[in-house]
């Protein structure tokens, strides 16, 4: 089981307010792209599809042959974007490959509940589809 997975636990056991409180402090700690990895405007190629909050996905590899996951969210309203940005990223970077492609878009809901609506959940789920098919390329990459 993933920290994210873990997380989700955690989340689950909380009341609706609790569960918000927790999810914008989340979003209050998101930090763009570091500059060095992605400037504005960013390549096209690293937006999430379908995210109403302009989301964009970056992917460094280790040595180890796992991900460093960094994130952008342009919509400054897009608190259930940034909040799950810094969900994927503390959570999944330097985790295996093999581990993030495990991971079910189910746990959007685990995280988020089901109160979003259909397309900020769409949205949520375009980021980790977006995560594991950067990790499904890792493994075909290699270290």
């Amino acid at each position: 089981m993933t920290r994210l997975e873990e997380f989700a636990q955690i989340l689950a056991g909380m009341d609706r307010m609790e569960r918000l409180e927790t999810l914008i402090s989340l979003a209050d700690r998101f930090r763009p792209v570091d500059p060095s990895i992605s400037a504005r405007p960013h390549d096209e190629r690293h937006r999430v599809p379908g995210c109403e909050s302009e989301a964009f996905v970056f992917a460094q590899p280790r040595d180890d042959g796992s991900l460093d996951f960094a994130f952008d969210v342009l919509n400054p309203q897009g608190i259930s974007a940034m909040a799950m940005a810094v969900l994927l990223q503390e959570n999944l970077s330097g985790v295996p490959s093999n581990a993030i492609l495990t991971l079910n878009e189910e746990l959007v809901f685990d995280l988020f509940g089901r109160e979003l609506s259909m397309g900020k959940s769409m949205g949520l789920m375009g980021m980790l589809r977006t995560v594991k098919a950067l990790a499904a390329g890792a493994i075909r990459i290699g270290p």
